[in-house]
């Protein structure tokens, strides 16, 4: 297996990455992926792929380093997907030995995600994985200022 970090403008972020992080993320069209990631990518917002021996993309990753108050220096997993057929192969651990690298190679002191609470399978791989649930997630949305609450 072969990581590679996409970087803005690389065709295969969209012919490759993008087809496998519609899986996790379906609402996402090729002009949406281009606009976020050209307004994400000045934040810090990287893609790394895994690409399987016969060169097939088989898992993505989104991700950022940040710093906050609560650990300083993170890098944070945005999206984090294995193709559904090349699930249980090894893509998802892989991906995350690359993120490591990258976390460790920055100066971080952890490695954060977040994942829906409907996603039980995931849970358990990440648990596998030695991650730890140390928080709750929030969210509001926030609708548009002429739809009432």
């Amino acid at each position: 297996m072969k990581m590679i970090d996409l970087g803005p403008g690389d065709p295969r972020l969209e012919s490759d990455l993008l087809p496998v992080l519609t899986e996790l993320r379906p609402h996402l069209t090729p002009e949406l992926f281009r606009e976020v990631y050209a307004l994400g990518h000045p934040q810090g917002l990287r893609f790394s792929a895994a690409y399987a021996d016969d060169g097939r993309c088989v898992g993505a990753a989104g991700w950022r380093i940040v710093h906050n108050t609560s650990s300083v220096r993170q890098l944070y997993v945005d999206d984090l997907v294995t193709a559904a057929a090349a699930r249980s192969t090894g893509v998802g651990h892989a991906l995350l030995a690359h993120l490591e690298e990258h976390a460790r190679a920055a100066g971080c002191h952890e490695l954060n995600l977040d994942s829906g609470t409907h996603r039980t399978g995931a849970h358990r791989f990440y648990l596998r994985e030695r991650f730890d649930i140390v928080a709750f997630h929030f969210s509001r949305p926030l609708p548009a200022p002429d739809e009432a609450p």
